[in-house]
């Protein structure tokens, strides 16, 4: 009930002052001198008469809380789950989602050897490590499609709208030679380890080359498309990143 408690000294003499809320209608003040309590109400006033701690207490006071009966609860598990909407995933998504699953297959496999039968599998812990590689790359050609990667924005923000949009349309050109560049790179260095075979496993090495290559085709490829939709759109993520946080795809 008591809402601020102040010390006074009113000539010479002690005086405590309990503002009390009372159905938001009246502050009652209760003042205590010598030992005697006097009991005051009085109406609200001016909104600069009371002061703040006063009105956030009238307004909880105010405040009604209805009780959820256990019918409402047990009702509202029936109310239909909305539905999964999966048309903004493409093809690369649901590769990654596959090669993902395997690694996690292979390192609960290796956990159950190792400190269950106490004999662990070896060949578990490669194919883990290469299942790893291609989820990084070809999860990377998700976030190149949906503008997902690491950017700096804050700079777009304080310049004109000219200026910012030659500059996004630059960072669009420098990120499609770039992937354009590794593109050639990676086929370059599969020509040079084609023959290499994997340690615990009799498999090609080659195959975790041909995934990290065909990523950065993918990457490649959306990083053209989104271009082409930013200039549609006439702006990127760069310039306006709150219009892209509702979109998947």
């Amino acid at each position: 009930m008591i809402a601020t408690r102040k010390s006074e000294r009113d000539a010479g003499e002690p005086r405590i002052l309990l503002l009390i809320p009372f159905c938001g209608q009246n502050i009652a003040a209760t003042e205590r001198i010598h030992g005697r309590a006097v009991l005051q109400c009085r109406p609200l006033g001016r909104a600069a008469d009371v002061p703040p701690t006063i009105h956030r207490m009238i307004a909880m006071s105010q405040e009604v809380h209805l009780q959820t009966t256990p019918e409402e609860i047990a009702h509202s598990f029936d109310e239909a789950p909305p539905a999964a909407d999966i048309s903004n995933y493409a093809f690369e998504d649901w590769v990654t989602l596959a090669i993902f699953w395997v690694m996690t297959a292979c390192v609960f496999l290796q956990f159950f050897t190792r400190y269950v039968l106490n004999n662990s599998y070896a060949w578990t812990e490669e194919i883990a490590t290469n299942c790893l590689i291609g989820v990084v790359f070809l999860g990377s050609v998700m976030c190149v499609r949906v503008s997902r990667h690491i950017q700096v924005d804050v700079l777009y923000h304080y310049l004109p709208r000219a200026v910012a949009r030659g500059m996004a349309i630059f960072v669009d050109l420098v990120r499609i030679g770039f992937f354009a560049y590794a593109c050639w790179l990676m086929w370059r260095y599969v020509a040079i380890v084609a023959n290499e075979r994997m340690v615990t496993v009799n498999l090609p090495r080659n195959i975790v080359f041909y995934t990290v290559m065909a990523g950065f085709v993918l990457m490649l490829v959306r990083s053209i498309q989104v271009f082409i939709a930013n200039q549609r759109r006439g702006y990127s993520v760069l310039e306006k990143p709150e219009e892209f946080q509702k979109i998947e795809g």
